[in-house]
């Protein structure tokens, strides 16, 4: 392959299956941002793991901001815990989705954009408004931006497997189109 992937965001969530007072845990944490005026759900930031969950009356919670699937399970975890301590009755069976993996990559080779954007599907390409590249790949089903320099973002990923397979299909077609 020939670069290195590194995962710099992971979106999951849950549905808890019960109502969930927000009041509540404001009254309860420290480092809690709850505006109701301005958005429907509670922000509540976790130091370790890094990241930020989303927490909502319906009951369901979607942190954001962590490096890996394994971490944002974990702070989901650690948030339920602390609901527990509380003495919010949260069901033990709620299941943690993978929503978004957001992945960067940096290619061994610059990328002449003007070119993919002639010659590859799917692509979206202004530099006036933007520097980067737009390309939308099926399958796996994820985004991509594309950089001169060689750097890529991929994001819309399920499971890293995803990220790793659409950034490894991108570079053979990339490689194809510069012969």
């Amino acid at each position: 392959m020939g670069f290195r992937i590194k995962i710099e965001n992971v979106v999951a969530s849950a549905s808890l299956n019960v109502p969930i007072k927000l009041e509540k845990i404001v009254s309860n944490f420290d480092g809690v941002e709850y505006e109701p005026e301005q958005f429907p759900g509670l922000v509540f930031r976790i130091k370790e793991p890094k990241a930020a969950a989303l927490i909502f009356s319906s009951g369901k919670i979607v942190c954001t901001g962590a490096k890996s699937p394994k971490s944002a399970k974990s702070v989901i975890s650690k948030i339920v815990s602390r609901l527990n301590r509380i003495k919010m009755k949260i069901p033990k069976n709620y299941k943690v989705q993978l929503e978004n993996i957001v992945a960067s990559a940096k290619l061994n080779r610059e990328l002449n954009l003007n070119n993919i954007a002639f010659t590859l599907e799917n692509t979206e390409y202004e530099p006036e408004q933007f520097p980067g590249l737009v390309f939308r790949m099926d399958d796996p089903r994820v985004t991509f931006l594309l950089f001169g320099s060689g750097k890529i973002i991929c994001t819309g990923g399920r499971t890293i497997e995803d990220v790793k397979r659409a950034v490894s299909r991108l570079d053979k077609k990339l490689k194809k189109l510069s012969k």
